[in-house]
């Protein structure tokens, strides 16, 4: 073993120490902040299937479906989007009250502390149902319950802090935003020029040495209306009042927005969205060093702190958000598409519309299905922090994808605001969602594999600690041991790969699971080809790959499309194998392979190393990328899972704010029962030509009831297809009083006559 170490390992250890890139000291909290889970298994290149089918599902307590059923209910019959957004431009107060009242900020703070101690998956249905009714409400309920004060007090607040703080962010007495972002540095928080010298000072008569603050944030959720800012800045010690060290790092700390110097600005408004959001200032605040989050000692480790609280709550607020949306979107543009008639069909039966409509009900499909493994992992302790960044990034690009595919289904309906249009304002929301948590573009060019490549990988991270060891020899003992085994790997995988690519997967390794049983062996065969490459553009290109944003997206998205799709078998066979819902996961699986094969074909043609690019290309892709999508059969079948009243329409589309009043989705939902109904009565007037139910009735092609229930349900659909209007005077203060619109373009035009 020393032999190997000393003359084969040690000379390769000294090169890979030569060329591995410097790793800053926010890259390296980053990398250990969070767990890898599943994520890990698919870059072995042989996923153990069992273990995932037997990770519990995500599900509900008594208490927690009770609050569902009971205050997240009253609080949706409570909103109005349309007055929120177009008349108040803020949840009305008896909404803010109703929400401290039930203890909607306190959902992740433990009942010890006066919160209601629910689980990650209860946080996200209460968010996911919510988002059906009111996307401002969705947001100011999420914010304090996922990156923010209350789940860094809890996860590294001193027990003095916790008792203090936890109470009053629980009941709502106050109400916490978290200030990150700043003008110079939004993705790049490193940058930030905020800063908060130790100092000594006077906080409540009394000399104590703490904290001098400086800072300028802005893009704050709940910023304007906060009581309480967690606050991220960068600590520095220039009289050595807290030790030897004079640049400390990026903190974070409490500020209460009352004292001295802190500065609450005015709103913006994000794509229009009305939810509380703002800039803030401090000039020379000064707090005791007990305000920083879990004490002095905390000092300087705030990033990965926060990457830490990241790793949760990115894999739960936005992508319950994007899940409802997928689903509210299905539910919505299947039904509209059904009652929707044009050139005297339903426009349901058009293949221009099937198409899209199917892609919106897969994506509904996927991301809930995604969205509920995450929470189940999340539940059981663990923080994904790898996946965390795949659920942020394909959640909301996805759902992106549905809202505009269900927009361009519902044509004007959707286009023209009103209380009447239930898309338009979800239409509006969609960048925010896109932009906040990490940018998306950040995410899928440089997180989701630079992470995962790093975090997730066997040995890489071993290697990666072993060649920064400033013991030399300790270092090689490590790397030797890691480095070795690295390579057993790579030859396993390589000859997985090679036999799995040129079988088409045939006998990769796959659970029983009845039909679906031959997507996991396909998914066997991707993985091994994704840890081969990966591994081969790794010795390649070495610290260089991270610079290749191009090839590093490409490498996450097949590992993003590896993760969702598991989470879409797991669905299917958690939910008892549904023959209803098989279209939906075929379609999942078709697109997703499809992506998996071009980019693999992308990777191969723009790997610098010519001559390993040709390899690889034998070795998992001697056919070319073959997967061309969904058949239009699958595309058929999965468009109709929304098309009619059924248990896979309710499977698809669960909990959603159904609430039976007059607004735009109510009357849609009427409609719909009531068209679908009346298929009956329509097939004997359709094979006597007739359209006039009072005409069918005369003749007796049908009963007077039935022409009575065919009129209910076409008033039904004039109401859905209705859009709204306005007085001149309800839209523009120009003009005083109706009917002033005439004149007033009459009295220009004599003016500019005169003139």
């Amino acid at each position: 073993m020393s032999f190997r170490r000393d003359k084969i390992t040690k000379p390769i250890f000294s090169w890979a120490r030569g060329v591995l890139p410097a790793m800053s000291d926010t890259e390296r909290e980053a990398l250990e902040a969070g767990d890898v889970w599943w994520d890990a298994d698919l870059f072995t290149g042989n996923p153990d299937w069992s273990k995932l089918l037997k990770v519990p599902q995500a599900r509900l307590t008594e208490e927690e479906q009770a609050f569902l059923n009971g205050p997240v209910d009253e609080l949706c019959a409570m909103l109005d989007e349309w007055k929120i957004f177009w008349e108040w431009r803020d949840l009305p107060p008896d909404v803010w009250h109703f929400v401290k009242r039930e203890k909607f900020f306190g959902m992740i703070i433990p009942k010890e502390f006066g919160g209601l101690g629910f689980s990650p998956y209860a946080h996200s249905e209460v968010v996911r149902k919510i988002s059906t009714r009111s996307i401002a409400a969705a947001v100011t309920v999420m914010v304090p319950n996922s990156l923010g004060p209350g789940e860094l007090l809890m996860r590294f607040g001193t027990t003095e802090q916790q008792a203090r703080w936890l109470p009053r962010l629980a009941d709502g007495r106050d109400i916490p935003c978290f200030g990150l972002t700043s003008p110079e540095a939004g993705s790049d928080a490193a940058s930030m020029v905020d800063t908060g010298v130790i100092c000594k000072g006077e906080f409540e008569g009394r000399e104590v040495v703490g904290l001098r603050l400086n800072w300028h944030k802005r893009y704050i959720t709940l910023g304007p209306v906060a009581t309480l800012l967690g606050l991220a800045f960068k600590a520095y010690d220039p009289d050595h009042l807290v030790g030897g060290q004079e640049e400390l790092g990026i903190t974070v700390a409490l500020i209460p927005t009352n004292l001295p110097g802190v500065e609450i600005g005015q709103r913006h408004l994000p794509s229009m969205q009305v939810f509380q959001n703002g800039p803030n200032w401090g000039r020379d605040v000064f707090i005791p060093l007990d305000y920083v989050i879990g004490g002095k000692e905390r000092l300087g480790q705030g990033w990965k702190m926060l990457m830490t609280a990241l790793a949760a709550g990115r894999g739960i607020s936005l992508p319950s958000l994007s899940a409802a949306g997928a689903a509210y979107a299905a539910r919505t543009t299947g039904a509209y598409a059904r009652i929707r008639e044009q050139f005297g069909i339903s426009i349901s039966k058009f293949e221009g519309v099937e198409e899209p409509l199917a892609r919106i009900v897969a994506t509904a499909y996927q991301l809930d299905a995604a969205r509920r493994l995450t929470c189940a992992a999340l539940n059981a302790g663990i923080h994904p922090a790898v996946i965390s960044g795949i659920m942020k990034l394909h959640a909301t690009e996805r759902m992106r994808t549905a809202i505009d595919d269900a927009m361009d289904i519902h044509g004007g309906k959707a286009v023209i605001d009103g209380p009447q249009n239930y898309l338009g304002n979800l239409h509006r929301a969609v960048p925010v969602g896109i932009t906040v948590e990490g940018a998306n573009i950040l995410t899928r060019n440089l997180i989701v594999f630079g992470q995962g490549a790093i975090r997730a990988h066997p040995f890489l991270l071993d290697e990666m600690n072993a060649l920064a060891d400033t013991d030399r020899e300790r270092g090689l003992t490590a790397f030797d041991k890691a480095f070795w085994k690295h390579v057993g790997h790579s030859f396993r995988t390589l000859f997985r790969a090679f036999g799995r690519s040129w079988t088409f997967g045939a006998f990769a390794t796959a659970p029983d699971a009845g039909d679906a049983t031959p997507f996991y062996r396909q998914l066997s065969r991707y993985s091994a080809a994704f840890a081969l490459c990966a591994d081969m553009a790794l010795l390649t290109l070495g610290g260089a790959l991270k610079r290749r944003e191009m090839l590093s997206a490409r490498f996450g998205d097949i590992l993003s499309e590896l993760y969702l799709l598991s989470a879409a078998l797991k669905r299917w066979q958690d939910e008892g194998r549904q023959k209803e819902d098989f279209a939906a996961l075929e379609w999942c699986m078709a697109t997703g392979f499809k992506t998996i094969e071009n980019r693999l074909a992308e990777i191969l043609a723009n790997l610098p190393n010519r001559f390993v690019a040709g390899f690889l290309k034998l070795v998992v892709q001697p056919f070319g990328a073959r997967v061309l999508g969904p058949s239009d059969r699958i595309v058929h079948q999965c468009a109709g899972i929304v098309l009619e009243p059924s248990a896979a329409r309710e499977r698809l589309t669960p909990d959603l704010a159904l609430l039976d009043d007059d607004g735009g989705f109510a009357r849609l939902e009427r409609a719909f029962k009531l068209v679908a109904a009346t298929d009956a009565i329509t097939k004997p007037m359709r094979a006597a030509q007739l359209r006039d139910w009072k005409e069918a009735v005369t003749k007796g092609v049908i009963t007077q009831a039935e022409g009575e229930q065919l009129a209910a349900a076409r008033a039904a659909v004039t109401g859905v297809i209705e859009v709204d209007d306005f007085a001149p005077e309800a839209l523009s203060p120009i003009y005083k009083k109706s009917g002033d619109v005439h004149q007033f373009f009459q009295e220009l035009g004599e003016q500019r006559a005169a003139s």
